[in-house]
């Protein structure tokens, strides 16, 4: 059950984690793609800090899987 558990966090975790990169890659690669949004800068930051949140998240992950 743990095991089952520990693998379904991670499963999560490394979705978030590779959506909000994603993300990061379209506003520096396709400007294009954020024409609208008023404050690139800030919506950058806000998504890299996503990527370092679910970064951390999955390092503690492995933690628990040893």
């Amino acid at each position: 059950m743990k095991d089952d558990l520990i693998r379904a966090l991670i499963a999560h975790a490394h979705g978030e984690f590779t959506y909000h990169k994603a993300n990061v890659n379209v506003y520096l690669n396709n400007p294009v793609g954020i024409g609208e949004h008023p404050d690139v800068m800030g919506a950058i930051t806000s998504e890299l800090h996503e990527v370092a949140k679910w970064e951390d998240v999955l390092r503690v992950l492995e933690d628990y899987r040893k």
